[in-house]
């Protein structure tokens, strides 16, 4: 067993670092292609769903959506070298409803975008800190798209206990 978690880690870690080597138009469609994803998932959850929570202890759909688009907020202004906008505070400013939660996250799809449209090939090996730890802007950014990915796949199982089928895998 331990093995096997080692085998994963090691993959985890390669697959973080070879994200932060793409180029910056593969990055800019990935996070394209991420936003409609997260879309389709907002979509599929009924406006009901949107305070649901898969057991007490976890957020509520809209939490987890809006916990997604804060980071997208603060890595992305990280990486930039920015102050995180007002909006970085989604999870405790935005109403939790269908319409907001689904304006507030694509904004923040909007602007991790934009921010990397903003980012040099050469800014991308750059230095910064980050959860003072020291990392590179394209690695930052690799760290993003991680977290969005995995917060978007905690909301499978409320949809999935919803009675909803989550949308189809965009790998593309």
């Amino acid at each position: 067993m331990k093995k096997l978690l080692l085998v994963f880690g090691v993959l985890a870690i390669a697959c973080t670092t070879a994200f932060g080597q793409i180029t910056k138009e593969q990055n800019i469609a990935e996070w394209t292609r991420a936003k409609a994803y997260t879309k389709a998932y907002l979509d599929a959850m009924p406006a009901d769903g949107y305070a649901f929570k898969a057991t007490p202890e976890v957020r509520t759909f809209a939490a987890q959506m809006l916990h997604l688009a804060g980071a997208n907020y603060m890595f992305s202004s990280s990486a930039a070298g920015k102050t995180p906008p007002a909006e970085a505070n989604a999870e405790k400013s935005v109403t939790p409803t269908k319409e907001a939660v689904t304006k507030a996250v694509l904004a923040s799809y909007d602007y991790a975008i934009s921010t990397i449209q903003g980012i040099t090939a050469d800014q991308m090996t750059q230095e910064i800190t980050l959860f003072n730890m020291k990392t590179t802007k394209g690695l930052a950014l690799a760290k993003a798209f991680e977290h969005q990915t995995h917060h978007r796949g905690q909301t499978t199982p409320y949809l999935r206990l919803k009675g909803v089928t989550p949308p189809a895998e965009m790998l593309f």
